[in-house]
C-alpha cells in the first residue's frame, strides 16, 4: 500500500507540473521485496522462495541523454545564426533598397539635377535644385552613418547584458552542482536539482557551443543519480577547446575541484570594437584567453561578430564595421571626385563679368576630428551661394596661342593623383591667358557635364576600380547574399531543433492522459492491496477468535 501511494504522489507531482518550463516527468522504480526464507542454513525447508511484495526502489526522470546532446547543439546553432541575421536585417532595414528614400535613389537624383544644369547653366532653379540634392545626399549619408552606429552601440550592451546572464548562469549551475555532491551521498536522488541543472543548460547551450560530462557522486549513491555536471568548451567540429597548456577549457568543474570561471569581455578604449575575449578564475585573474577568430559559437559569437572584433583598430571586422566602413569609403570617394571636379569649373560671372575657379563642393572638415566621411560630409558654405556653382569651363579662345593644346593634352592625360592639381595648376596661371585672366560664360554647361559624368566614371575603392552606383550595388548585393545565406541557416537549425525538441518533449514532458492512466492503475492497485490486508485481518480474526470454541 505505502508503494503504491508513493507511485500516486509521484503522478499527482507529475499532473501539478504539466506545465511548468522546464520540469521532467518521474516515474516510481518499482522492485520486488526480498522473497522468504533468505538463504542460510538454518532456512526453513520450504519448496522455493515466497514473494514478499513490492517496495518503491528510487525516483527517477524519464530523459534521453542524447537527445539533450542533440538538442543543445542545434539550439547552439540556432541562437549563432539567428543573432547574425538579425543584425544583417536591421541593416537591411536601415539601408532600405531599393526604395524612394534609400542612398541610391538620392545619389541618382543629384546626378540627374546635374544634368538638367548641363542643359541650362544660368537657369537659378536649376542651380537651386542641385544644391538641395546635394543637401539630401549628404543628409542620407549622415543618417545611414549615424543609425549604423547607434545599432553599433546598442550591440555593445547587449553583449554587457549576455556577459552578465553567462556569468549568472555558470554561478547557478557551480551552486546546484555543491548542492548535489552533498545530497547524493546519502542516498538520495535529487530530480528537481537535475531539471534545474538541464533548464541552465540549455540556456547556456545556446550563448556557447559546450560539451556535458557528468560526474557520479560517491558514498552511498543511488544508482539512478545523475550526478553534477563538467562543462567544457568545444569548437564547431565539437572538439575541446583548449587553453595554452593544451589542456580543454573547463567552465563549470562538476568534481568541485575547481569551481567554475567567468566570462570576461574586453572593449577598445577608444574605438568600437571587442579586443579580448577571456575566462577568469574565481580570484578574477585571466585563467584562459581565447583568439577573437576561435570563440565558441552561440550567441555570444554572434553579437562580437555583429558589433565588431580585433587586436587593434587597424584590424577591425564584424558585420556593423566592415558596412560602415564601406560606407564612409563610398562617401569620402564620392565627395572627394565632385570636389576635385568641381574646383576646375568656374563660378558664374558676376557683375562685372568676372569668374572664380570653382572651390569645395562638399566639406569633409569633419574627418580632422577623427569622423568618418559619411558622418562628415556635408554641403560646402560657398554652395549657399548658387552663383558658386562651378558649371561653367573655361574659354579655350582666351588662352594664350600655344597653351590651348597644353590644357587639351592636360585634360586627356591619365587620371593619376595629380590630375586634378595640374589642370587646377594651369587656370590658376595667369600667364597662360590673354590678359592674364580666364574667361567663363554663363551659358557654357562644361564642367557642369564633367560632374554628371562622374556618375559613370570608374573611380578607385580600395583595390577596385568602378562606378560609384556599382560600388554601391555590390555592398547591397553582398550583405543580400549574407542575409539570405544567415536566414537559411537559422531556419535550417530552427527545424533540426523543433524536431529533436520534439522528440525530447515526447520523452521527457508530462502527457495528463498518461497519467491519468497510470494514476487509474496504481488507484486499482492500492486498492487491491488494502482489499488483500482486510482478507488477511479477517483471516486472523477468525483463526484468532473463533477457533478452539468447539465443544464448548
Amino acid at each position: 500500500m505505502m508503494t503504491q501511494q508513493y507511485a500516486l504522489q509521484t503522478v499527482g507531482h507529475n499532473i501539478a507540473n504539466a506545465n511548468t518550463v522546464g520540469y521532467t516527468r518521474q516515474r516510481v522504480n518499482l522492485t520486488p521485496t526480498e522473497p522468504f526464507p533468505n538463504a542460510g542454513m538454518n532456512a526453513p525447508r520450504i519448496p522455493g522462495h515466497i514473494g514478499t511484495g513490492v517496495k518503491a526502489g528510487s525516483i527517477q526522470r524519464v530523459r534521453d541523454q542524447f537527445i539533450d546532446v542533440q538538442f543543445r547543439n542545434e539550439y547552439n546553432k540556432f541562437g549563432y545564426w539567428d543573432t547574425r541575421y538579425k543584425s544583417l536585417e536591421k541593416i537591411e532595414d536601415i539601408l532600405n533598397e531599393p526604395s524612394n528614400e534609400g542612398l541610391s535613389n538620392q545619389i541618382d537624383e543629384f546626378w540627374k539635377a546635374l544634368q538638367e544644369l548641363s542643359l541650362d547653366p544660368s537657369d537659378s532653379g536649376a542651380r537651386r535644385v542641385v544644391q538641395q540634392q546635394a543637401v539630401a545626399v549628404a543628409e542620407t549619408f549622415n543618417h545611414v552613418h549615424d543609425s549604423l552606429v547607434k545599432i553599433q552601440n546598442d550591440y555593445k550592451n547587449e553583449i554587457e547584458v549576455t556577459e552578465k546572464k553567462i556569468n549568472t548562469l555558470l554561478n547557478e549551475l557551480d551552486n546546484i552542482n555543491q548542492q548535489i555532491r552533498e545530497t547524493e551521498p546519502h542516498g538520495y536522488v535529487t530530480n528537481d536539482l537535475y531539471d534545474q541543472q538541464d533548464n541552465i543548460l540549455d540556456q547556456l547551450s545556446q550563448m556557447m557551443n559546450i560539451k556535458v560530462t557528468r560526474e557520479k557522486s560517491g558514498g552511498n549513491a543511488n544508482s539512478v543519480a545523475e550526478g553534477a555536471v563538467t562543462v567544457t568548451l568545444i569548437n564547431d567540429s565539437g572538439q575541446p577547446m583548449t587553453d595554452a597548456n593544451g589542456d580543454p577549457i573547463v567552465l563549470v568543474d562538476g568534481t568541485g575541484q575547481s569551481g567554475h570561471k567567468s566570462l570576461a569581455i574586453e572593449f577598445d578604449e577608444d574605438d568600437p570594437f571587442v579586443s579580448g575575449f577571456t575566462f577568469l578564475d574565481e580570484d578574477g585573474e585571466v585563467a584562459v584567453e581565447i583568439d577573437l577568430d576561435s570563440m565558441p559559437r552561440g550567441v555570444m559569437k554572434g553579437l562580437v561578430q555583429a558589433y565588431g572584433y580585433g587586436e587593434d583598430a587597424d584590424s577591425v571586422q564584424g558585420v556593423l564595421p566592415d558596412m560602415i566602413s564601406e560606407i564612409n569609403e563610398m562617401a569620402f570617394v564620392f565627395a572627394t571626385e565632385i570636389n576635385n571636379v568641381h574646383q576646375i569649373g568656374f563660378t558664374k560671372p558676376d557683375i562685372n563679368g568676372n569668374v572664380a575657379l570653382g572651390g569645395l563642393f562638399f566639406d569633409l572638415s569633419a574627418m580632422a576630428g577623427g569622423a568618418g566621411a559619411a558622418k562628415a560630409i556635408k554641403i560646402h558654405d560657398n554652395i549657399r551661394n548658387l552663383d558658386n556653382i562651378a558649371a561653367s569651363g573655361v574659354s579655350l579662345d582666351h588662352i594664350v596661342d600655344g597653351q590651348k593644346e597644353v590644357y587639351k593634352d592636360l585634360l586627356n592625360a591619365d587620371r593619376d593623383e595629380d590630375y586634378y592639381d595640374n589642370i587646377r595648376n594651369f587656370l590658376e596661371d595667369g600667364s597662360n591667358f590673354v590678359n592674364g585672366q580666364p574667361v567663363a560664360y554663363e551659358g557654357d554647361a562644361t564642367n557642369a557635364s564633367r560632374l554628371a559624368d562622374i556618375k559613370d566614371s570608374k573611380l578607385s575603392f580600395g583595390e577596385s576600380f568602378t562606378t560609384i552606383g556599382s560600388f554601391y550595388q555590390s555592398v547591397i548585393g553582398d550583405m543580400a547574399v549574407n542575409t539570405s545565406e544567415a536566414k537559411s541557416m537559422r531556419n535550417n537549425s530552427e527545424g533540426l531543433m523543433h524536431s529533436v525538441g520534439y522528440h525530447r518533449d515526447a520523452i521527457s514532458s508530462v502527457s495528463l492522459d498518461e497519467e491519468m492512466t497510470m494514476l487509474i492503475q496504481f488507484q486499482h492497485a492500492y486498492n487491491a492491496a488494502a482489499r488483500n490486508i482486510t482478507t488477511i485481518d479477517e483471516m486472523l480474526d477468525r483463526i484468532i477468535n473463533g477457533m478452539g470454541i468447539v465443544g464448548r
